[in-house]
């Protein structure tokens, strides 16, 4: 069982996959749900500080660097997409917008991007960590519901 909870908090720390795919990972391995939700939000939200302190440094480092260059470029660019695209959108209400943006459970929307557009943005640290957690704990429970339907319906036709 501790081997399956260590797999599920691996998986949602994994960039683009984050607890959108461990939360489903987590019921297809019939874990329970609730100990499941919270291992996958502390697992996606390991990462968030260290994104924000060092991602952006790292990126604008490797950009111009042989070998990974082509990546760093990738994410600076799809990080400073996603920070205009919230600013433009938001305006003001740039917490909500990226709270949301996070909250969304679709692929490129998760805790990683949002954090990296964040630090784009020179938004607060704290507010920063606040807004991509309440995203998490909305896609967590998005998924959870979208999970409990998915693979319930699946083990009732099984059954």
């Amino acid at each position: 069982m501790f081997a399956k909870y260590l797999w599920i908090f691996f998986i949602s720390m994994v960039p683009l996959i984050e607890l959108r795919g461990a939360i489903p990972v987590s019921q297809a391995l019939e874990l329970p749900i609730i100990p499941s939700y919270v291992i996958c939000i502390i697992g996606n939200m390991l990462p968030v500080p260290f994104i924000y302190l060092f991602a952006r440094k790292f990126l604008e480092w490797g950009q111009d660097k042989k070998i990974i260059g082509g990546i760093c470029r990738f994410f600076l660019e799809k990080g400073s997409a996603a920070g205009e695209k919230l600013t433009s959108k938001a305006g003001r209400g740039v917490f909500i917008a990226l709270m949301l943006f996070v909250g969304i459970p679709l692929p490129g929307t998760g805790a990683w991007t949002g954090t990296l557009a964040a630090s784009m943005l020179n938004m607060k640290f704290r507010d920063t960590v606040f807004a991509v957690l309440l995203g998490v704990l909305i896609a967590g429970c998005i998924m959870m519901a979208g999970s409990l339907g998915l693979f319930g319906a699946a083990r009732a036709v099984v059954s």
